[in-house]
């Protein structure tokens, strides 16, 4: 098992950032998690909230009274004072609900290395299989066509249509737009609208798993699994800084040294102290996690079984 130990730390020139050394593998060298503490009135989202999470998630940070895992936020541009909450969005609207006006973030580089952008699946739940189709042929501008998997990965993969769903019979349904050439704002709209045929009337959950067999062993009263294109990183954040929200649920982030179980004070965030005496706060909190070799960093893939 790699792990990381905090033998030294210190202060770079400039921005103050504190830095460990770690000892994974001779060419590794990873900076400590980029923690601050910023105005929520700062973040912006780039999906839908998923309603049936946020509030159990409200209640469960007032009982618990810690924040585990600080949201992921990148910053729009270099001049922009705004930050684009690429995941987290639960927590940042749980915490809004809540009354706070401050949350503790970790800031990345929204590129690669740090950043890998993917795309979710979704599991469709609770809905009768030709209900589920029928919904999707509701929306305005959208022609569901049955057609086989290959043919439905080959349009998906050129942007032809804008999504397909595999349901529990086989059956492959893929969705185009009847007026071709539509740009990005007039597909996510799509996407949208297809996706509220069924997010509100069933349970919606996200996959990595094409395999309607493998999902209906881990889902029960399975309709469907429905597969999105993927999308490029200047087209989350355009989207985001015109204020057009992508789909509940769609993008998947990997993040290259994520900070975990940090489990950050509420309390801190919510005093009267302002965001330069909050941010001070923190500062010396890390220092002392780091000090007592509290920190420690998984080279590996990891499980986490109490999410």
């Amino acid at each position: 098992m790699n792990r990381m130990k905090c033998t030294e730390y210190l202060e770079s020139q400039g921005d103050d950032e504190i830095i460990m050394n770690i000892q994974v593998h001779p060419l590794d060298y990873i900076h400590t998690p980029d923690l601050r503490v910023l105005p929520l009135d700062r973040l912006i989202e780039h999906e839908y909230n998923d309603d049936q999470r946020t509030p159990p998630l409200a209640k469960r940070l007032e009982q618990e009274g810690i924040l585990k895992n600080p949201p992921i936020v990148t910053q729009l541009d270099g001049n922009n004072p705004r930050f684009v909450v690429l995941d987290g969005a639960n927590r940042t609207t749980a915490l809004q609900s809540l009354g706070y006006q401050h949350v503790l973030v970790q800031v990345v580089d929204y590129r690669q290395p740090q950043v890998i952008l993917t795309t979710w699946n979704h599991v469709v739940c609770g809905l009768e299989q030709g209900i589920f189709i029928n919904a999707l042929r509701t929306v305005d501008g959208v022609e569901i066509k049955e057609t086989d998997l290959l043919d439905a990965k080959a349009a998906l993969a050129r942007r032809v249509a804008l999504l397909y769903a595999i349901c529990t019979d086989g059956r492959v349904f893929a969705a185009y737009t009847v007026k071709s050439r539509r740009g990005v704002k007039e597909r996510n709209r799509l996407l949208n609208a297809m996706v509220d045929t069924y997010k509100e009337d069933a349970q919606l959950h996200r996959t990595t798993t094409e395999d309607v067999e493998e999902a209906g062993d881990m889902f029960s009263n399975l309709a469907g699994v429905v597969v999105f294109p993927r999308f490029e990183v200047s087209e989350v954040l355009a989207l985001a800084r015109d204020e057009e929200l992508l789909p509940t649920g769609l993008t998947r982030h990997l993040i290259q040294g994520r900070a975990l179980r940090v489990n950050y004070p509420l309390a801190d965030l919510k005093s009267a102290e302002n965001l330069e005496e909050k941010n001070a706060r923190l500062k010396e909190w890390l220092r002392k996690k780091l000090a007592s070799k509290e920190v420690r960093f998984y080279g590996e893939m990891t499980f986490l079984f109490d999410e």
